[in-house]
């Protein structure tokens, strides 16, 4: 067995240091300019390749960044965050806090929807109220600390909520916030609205051929500066070495989650350049505490963790482009704990102990699933750890799944005893990183329960206080990394190829706003 993870190292290392792809064209043929259409009649097209398919028009019924990547240029929120993360004006105009419990925000007037009707206060009543009220939505767990939306006249609204709300404007500046058409909703009914879905942003939707490629187009209404693309492609390609292909061919000006192997060759071409940054996404493993589970007995849960050497991950398969980590709330975060981030625990002698000790002196066998093709080198990843967990005893059989099978499965809450999943933070608050492990939440999925932390977070989403709260948040993460529930494994940097047509600097919410993308 020791020979297996050293070959499995030694390979990644190698490969990480030559290109991963075999069959591709190693120049892209032809020129640059003819190889990089304007469009008909001088259109200003814009492309982009991901390496997964958005997975619905429902803002509210879904947890997925790079859906809500595509959706802000659809859909605008009250207030949004610029580049660097500071919260701006929207479809909202100003606000203050009338008390602990009640915002005013003052709305944008003559705005209107795609499909022509005038954005009002009842459609932010509308959208607001409905994540904050079905339990069944995903992103309910973020939105249900609003208690109602009074509407004060058609341009003001009051948003009440249960408890204090120290993060609301966050809140409102992420996915789930993007303001839906009430009165197109409720006559047309939401089956028409996720066929032909209309917001009040730059773009509109021009045509959505699933896991192939979606066209938005200009909306000449838009209320604020005028587009500057007549045209914007998201092209869903899973396979990374076409999805440099296309980029280095000019198929594509931005190609997401560049392979490590990839990079150089990137730069070296003629016309193409890379560009890097952290991210707020920290890969993980989610474990099931369901009664009956291996992964109910905390010593498995522990020794499952002290037989992954993360930092091996993040040189061999990520190529140095990540940070270890113990917590999900990373720098950059409200209250983040520093003294777990860029740790790692690896002792696989000690987790074969721990195994012992929990009654699986010969080993255990688990499932874990994963994803392949969603994140970066996400497929590696889970091989690795899987031969990194046989190495002490733990035989894992490995289920690896598009991304689209994978979310159906999630969704449902179907996973057997271990899951691979990346999270962003949309919300750059520790609250965030914890909404699946109140005991309410975790139902189903890992079942697990903690009263002591449920209390930390309950108290902790309310208090105003910030210098209480974020003590309240650093006890929460040393609870989780001593209970491992889940089980942190990296922060992401995020890689892209670009064309040198385009200017393009990463966000930290790794959220695409087009507008922000300039030909030079």
């Amino acid at each position: 067995a020791g020979f297996g993870l050293a070959a499995i190292l030694a390979l990644s290392a190698a490969l990480v240091g030559c290109s991963s792809q075999s069959g591709a064209p190693a120049q892209p043929s032809g020129n640059k300019e003819t190889a990089q259409p304007a469009g008909q009649n001088g259109e200003k097209v814009l492309t982009i390749a991901s390496g997964s398919d958005i997975v619905t028009f429902d803002i509210h019924d879904h947890n997925n960044t790079s859906t809500e990547a595509v959706h802000v240029n659809m859909f605008d929120y009250l207030v949004r965050k610029d580049a660097q993360q500071k919260v701006q004006p929207d479809l909202a105009t100003e606000w203050e806090t009338v008390n602990d419990t009640t915002w005013r925000f003052k709305l944008r007037q003559g705005v209107k929807f795609h499909n022509g009707d005038e954005f009002t206060a009842e459609d932010v009543k509308f959208t607001l109220e409905r994540v904050a009220t079905d339990n069944k939505l995903l992103e309910y767990g973020n939105y249900k600390q609003i208690k109602e939306v009074k509407v004060i006249d058609p341009h003001t609204v009051e948003i009440i909520t249960h408890a204090p709300e120290p993060v609301l404007l966050n809140r409102l500046s992420r996915l789930g916030s993007g303001i839906l058409p009430s009165k197109y909703i409720k006559e047309k009914g939401w089956d028409e609205f996720l066929k032909n879905p209309v917001g009040t942003g730059p773009y509109k939707l021009g045509k959505w051929v699933r896991d192939d490629r979606l066209t938005l187009v200009k909306n000449d209404e838009y209320f604020g500066e005028k587009p500057k693309w007549d045209k914007v492609v998201f092209r869903s390609i899973p396979e990374d070495a076409t999805r440099v292909a296309e980029l280095l061919t000019g198929g594509v000006d931005i190609a997401v989650n560049i392979p490590p192997s990839d990079l150089q060759r990137i730069k070296d071409n003629d016309g193409t350049d890379t560009k890097q940054g952290p991210t707020q996404r920290v890969m993980q493993l989610t474990l099931r505490l369901t009664p009956g589970t291996v992964t109910e007995n905390p010593k498995v849960r522990e020794a499952i963790d002290l037989a992954i050497d993360k930092q091996a991950i993040v040189d061999n398969i990520l190529a140095g482009g990540g940070v270890p980590t113990r917590t999900r709330v990373t720098p950059g975060n409200f209250g983040t704990n520093l003294d777990l981030y860029n740790k790692t625990l690896y002792d696989p002698e000690k987790a074969k102990q721990l195994l012992a000790e929990a009654g699986y002196p010969n080993g255990l066998e688990l499932t874990l699933n994963a994803t392949s093709g969603r994140y970066l080198k996400d497929k590696e990843t889970a091989e690795l750890i899987q031969a990194m967990l046989a190495e002490v005893g733990i035989n894992a059989k490995l289920e690896l799944l598009e991304w689209s099978k994978f979310n159906e499965k999630y969704k449902a809450k179907k996973f057997d005893e271990v899951f691979m999943i990346a999270y962003g933070n949309s919300m750059f608050d520790a609250s965030l990183a914890f909404d699946r492990l109140t005991t309410e939440r975790s139902k189903g999925e890992s079942d697990y329960s903690n009263p002591e932390l449920d209390k930390l977070l309950a108290d902790g989403e309310k208090n105003m206080n910030m210098e209480e709260r974020e003590k309240q948040y650093k006890q929460a993460q040393e609870i989780i990394a001593e209970e491992r529930p889940h089980i942190y494994l990296y922060q992401m940097n995020a890689n892209y190829g670009v064309s040198d047509r385009i200017n393009f600097e990463p966000r930290l919410d790794e959220m695409l706003f087009v507008d922000e993308i300039t030909l030079k």
